[in-house]
């Protein structure tokens, strides 16, 4: 355990000022570079590859990347809130790994705990675009029409509080090591920022694979942010195919644009 008290108000407001910093450092490093791609990707035969052709609001990125830092410092509160409960040893958070099956059990969690999230997301968000919830919460993350990989993090601080609840929640009941929660925040970091690129990155038989139709990308997010009411998942598609909520020009559109 650490040996100092992590609900001292100043030792709370350092580690708050410092998971900001790894925040926003995995945000800059992560959306930078798939920007940088998405920049070179206009000299190359990827340009084709293009989700959504109409061109970006005037300022939209520096909108964005604004946003983008409030919710980083509200999702940096939730995580030293997370650590305080964790010291109290309110949580189902461990630190040993002893046997095979301790590190056979880290992978299984954090597939248990990607399906976890992708449900409290996929309801989450449906309900966001209630027309008397999606002005107050989630209107400011549509303002991007056409998706960047600044939008990943563009909310309104009502839906960054929401979606910042799912961690501290999940680890007082499911077991989770420190690697795992590293991982899966990396995963929805990098999950959202490919989601947000406006570039298809997936070979032209994803769409239709038995496995890759499972997983969402750029077509299928972008056709959430021209559409509005479809295509509500984060990782996986399941919950929009069982429910009927998936767009019916998914298909064509993946096929359209990789097959340029």
């Amino acid at each position: 355990m650490i040996p100092y008290n992590l609900s001292d108000p100043t030792l709370f407001v350092i580690m708050v000022g410092v998971m900001f910093l790894m925040i926003v450092s995995r945000l800059i490093l992560i959306a930078g570079l798939f920007s940088l791609f998405y920049g070179l990707a206009g000299y190359t035969p990827l340009r084709r590859r293009r989700v959504n052709v109409r061109p970006y609001r005037r300022w939209q990125f520096c909108q964005e990347f604004g946003w983008s830092l409030l919710t980083s410092a509200i999702f940096a509160v939730a995580g030293a809130v997370t650590a305080v409960i964790w010291q109290q040893g309110w949580t189902a958070i461990y630190v040993d790994l002893q046997s095979w099956r301790d590190y056979l059990y880290v992978p299984v969690s954090l597939l248990v705990v990607l399906l976890l999230h992708e449900t409290y997301y996929y309801w989450l968000h449906r309900w966001m675009h209630h027309p008397r919830i999606y002005r107050h919460v989630h209107r400011v993350h549509h303002h991007s029409i056409v998706a960047s990989p600044w939008t990943a993090f563009a909310f309104h601080p009502w839906e960054s509080l929401l979606q910042a609840l799912f961690l501290p929640a999940v680890i007082l009941v499911v077991p989770l090591h420190p690697y795992t929660i590293v991982a899966q925040l990396t995963v929805m970091t990098l999950s959202s920022v490919i989601n947000h690129l406006n570039l298809e990155i997936y070979p032209r038989s994803f769409a239709t694979h038995w496995l890759g139709r499972w997983f969402i990308g750029a077509t299928h997010h972008s056709l959430h942010h021209s559409q509005f009411r479809c295509n509500y998942g984060l990782y996986f598609t399941f919950w929009d195919r069982w429910l009927g909520t998936e767009s019916q020009d998914y298909l064509a559109l993946f096929s359209d644009r990789t097959r340029r």
